[in-house]
């Protein structure tokens, strides 16, 4: 039998991640750590494992949040190329990403900074929301410079972070509130030549069919304007698998 995916953070997982973090400072209580982990995580589900790490990561490290971010800059490792490999090489990142997320939203230069080297290595969808909830136009300024950088992951995370319903989240209605930016960052993403931005485009679409259509055919129709693009098409086709088949051809 395969390996469930939260039986990747157990015991083993935690010790690990307690002597990385504890090599990059002295602040880490980990007798601490170990107490609020060690007993409960294997009787726990997936997201509530996460929780957990993250909490008790919160409360062993003897330091500020930015400055427990300044430590985890030095456990991340090195990029990974293009925008495979988050689950089979960044997945031990996650808690990391979950600490972001409950302890970083009044802090937004520091958490978005490091959101974008995370997502390097891993993944930081779930980090930006909490960002963009609290401060949606400075994030979508920001998120619009991300949708044209030079770095796929983070191109990808432009689009990602925005979805209305990205699963394993609470909805996100930042795309109909701020429809026009939203829009421009879909546009500048819809022709990359990168399947896993193109897949996250394209459930963009999909979800924002199912909130606003009026919202969903105003980019459609934007989009089928001159000649599309082979990777639009496919964003197009993808994204509107709740909308009809034949909706290249209207």
């Amino acid at each position: 039998m395969a390996k469930k995916l939260k039986d990747y953070y157990d015991v083993e997982y935690v010790e690990t991640l307690a002597d990385l973090i504890a090599k990059q400072t002295e602040k880490l209580n980990k007798k601490r750590f170990f107490e609020l982990t060690k007993n409960a995580i294997g009787h726990l589900e997936f997201n509530q494992r996460q929780e957990l790490i993250a909490k008790g990561l919160y409360n062993s490290i003897d330091l500020d949040y930015e400055n427990t971010l300044s430590v985890f800059y030095k456990i991340l490792g090195p990029e990974l190329t293009g925008n495979s490999g988050a689950f089979s090489q960044g997945w031990w990142l996650w808690p990391i990403g979950k600490y972001v997320e409950l302890y970083g939203e009044n802090y937004f230069e520091t958490s978005i900074k490091f959101s974008k080297e995370l997502t390097k290595r891993f993944t930081s969808e779930y980090c930006m929301r909490p960002l963009i909830r609290q401060y949606p136009e400075k994030a979508l300024r920001i998120l619009s410079d991300w949708s044209i950088d030079g770095n796929e992951r983070v191109r990808r995370l432009s689009s990602e972070c925005l979805r209305i319903r990205l699963p394993w989240a609470k909805k996100l209605y930042t795309a109909l509130e701020y429809f026009d930016i939203y829009f421009k960052i879909l546009t500048n993403l819809k022709d990359d030549k990168d399947t896993y931005i193109r897949k996250s485009v394209a459930n963009n679409l999909n979800d924002l069919y199912k909130e606003d259509q009026a919202k969903f055919y105003i980019i459609l129709e934007e989009w089928k304007k001159g000649a599309v693009s082979k990777e639009c098409e496919w964003i197009i086709k993808h994204g509107s698998r709740n909308a009809g088949k034949n909706i290249l051809r209207e």
